[in-house]
């Protein structure tokens, strides 16, 4: 293996530079013979057994860990293999965002507003511009809305019009995201675009009432729904047992939440669920949130991908939050949303324009992992297949060679680190309960980034940092794949095969 060899040309160095020494130092030589023997034999155990028997059974797996201290590499298994990463590509879509922005780089929205302004009027359309912000929420849109208040606006003569020309029209490219264009039951698989609140969901509040009462269903901003609500959840006993669901679906005449089930007394939820078209979306929520407060709005909400006309005036604006918080939700709870249009802003910046699909900005993305210092041998130098910064794409292929080299790049730029690092998961800390079980080493000396999917295949990859001992730290990072004699490998077997292989490494470090 990579791992015996690096580890024992050091001592076979020192071995030949004392046999060339003068006569009479054979005991020095004994003693250095004996740290060569216990230095080969630790690095021949534990080289991903537990993966390697998981291999054995039919799954794929690719496998590294690198002593960032000496770089050199601890362990390899199929290191060079690519496999798909799943949500470990956020790893890699952080480390190009900090390589593009500073740490503290917000992104901003804004209201323009049209035609001519007179006595408290804008006399044509109201523009909502995204500027690729992909943590606008509900109360950035009710800060925008108060903005124009305060400027004395008291009517718009023509429409709310949501601008989405930093991006244009962009299609659905993942499984998921094409049936949330008809139907979604979660938050996670929002379609993308220039501009989307809350993620591109709707925020809904579910309130008991009553024993018996149906429970209040209402939006999570100050603005009602701007959408129908079909349905009701009922109020149950305080000990009873909530069952409520909540879904969007889209019928010719847009959005629809659907609601059913029970609710305990007492009990409220704020529930998200992915809008079919975020750009529209958000401009009803904000067109709701302007009627609201008493500005009158006269026409209709509409969606352009052309260019903001140039006479168009600001009236209102709002930032987003840091580039670094973005990173640490993204990292931290794999928000797929934020991912993907940070790999949209990341591409119009290096290529100067707007790219044409997520799959192309996704190129933006394979171009820095082949940039990335330090890989083994980082593809043959080709670079990796990713089509989205998420990791919903299965046809995303990394090996482990090239995200440890990634990773021991990060650790280098004394710069970007800090923001790196601080968005990883510590498992004692982690908000996932599958990663909360283990060593107290497993606990408290990694951080981490977990990717997981179920289809077409299985996939769970672990990578990250490891403290050692010493104070010293490794890199490493564990990719398991179904293959073609065990499709589908369970999850919890997965984490136990990952999990003891990273306690053999802090065991031995």
């Amino acid at each position: 293996m990579a791992g015996d060899n690096a580890a024992g040309a050091p001592w076979r160095t020192l071995l030949r530079t004392s046999l060339e020494d003068k006569p009479g130092r054979w005991a020095r030589i004994a003693r250095l013979a004996g740290l060569a023997a216990a230095a080969l034999s630790l690095s021949a155990q534990a080289q991903w057994d537990a993966l390697g028997a998981l291999e054995r059974s039919g799954a794929r797996v690719t496998a590294s860990a690198v002593d960032l201290g000496s770089g050199t590499t601890l362990q390899a298994l199929n290191a060079d293999t690519r496999l798909t990463p799943a949500s470990l590509t956020k790893l890699v879509v952080a480390a190009a965002a900090l390589d593009t922005w500073t740490a503290d780089k917000t992104f901003q929205t804004r209201l323009l507003g049209t035609g001519e302004l007179r006595n408290g009027v804008i006399g044509g359309d109201l523009i909502l511009n995204g500027l690729g912000d992909a943590t606008l929420d509900h109360q950035a849109l009710w800060l925008l809305a108060v903005q124009l208040k305060a400027a004395g606006i008291s009517g718009i003569d023509g429409g709310v019009v949501v601008n989405t020309s930093p991006f244009g029209e962009l299609g659905c490219e993942t499984a998921d995201r094409c049936d949330a264009m008809k139907r979604s039951g979660t938050a996670y698989n929002a379609p993308i675009a220039a501009i989307g609140v809350d993620y591109g969901n709707w925020c809904v509040d579910v309130r008991a009432a009553e024993v018996g009462q149906p429970a209040v269903v209402v939006g999570c901003s100050v603005a009602q729904l701007p959408i129908p609500v079909q349905g009701s959840i009922r109020t149950v006993r305080s000990n009873g047992r909530s069952t409520l669901w909540v879904d969007r679906t889209t019928t010719p005449q847009g959005d629809v939440i659907r609601v059913g089930g029970d609710i305990a007394a007492g009990n409220g939820q704020s529930l998200y669920r992915a809008m079919s078209d975020p750009a529209l979306g958000t401009g009803l929520l904000l067109a709701e949130t302007l009627r609201e407060i008493g500005i009158r709005v006269g026409g209709a909400v509409s969606v352009s991908h052309a260019a903001v006309p140039a006479s168009a005036y600001l009236m209102s604006a709002a930032d987003g939050l840091s580039l670094k918080e973005q990173l640490g939700r993204m990292l931290r709870f794999s928000n797929n949303y934020i991912a993907d249009v940070l790999t949209l802003n990341i591409a119009a910046v290096t290529s100067g324009k707007a790219p044409a699909s997520l799959a192309d900005a996704g190129k933006a993305l394979s171009a820095f992992v082949a940039r990335a210092p330090r890989g083994r041998r980082a593809g043959a130098g080709s670079a990796p297949p990713l089509f989205s910064g998420s990791g919903l794409t299965p046809e995303n292929e990394i090996s482990a060679d090239e995200l440890t080299g990634l990773l021991a790049g990060q650790y280098y730029n004394t710069r970007n680190f800090p923001a790196y690092y601080g968005g990883l998961v510590v498992p004692r800390q982690a908000p996932f309960a599958f990663l909360r079980q283990g060593s107290a080493a497993w606990l408290d000396r990694v951080a981490l980034k977990t990717g997981t999917m179920d289809d077409p295949h299985s996939v769970c990859g672990v990578a990250g940092y490891l403290r050692k001992k010493d104070g010293g730290w490794i890199a490493f990072t564990s990719i398991v794949n179904g293959g073609p004699r065990l499709k589908h490998v369970p999850l919890y077997k997965a984490m136990e095969a990952i999990r003891s292989d990273i306690d053999d490494l802090l065991a031995r470090y």
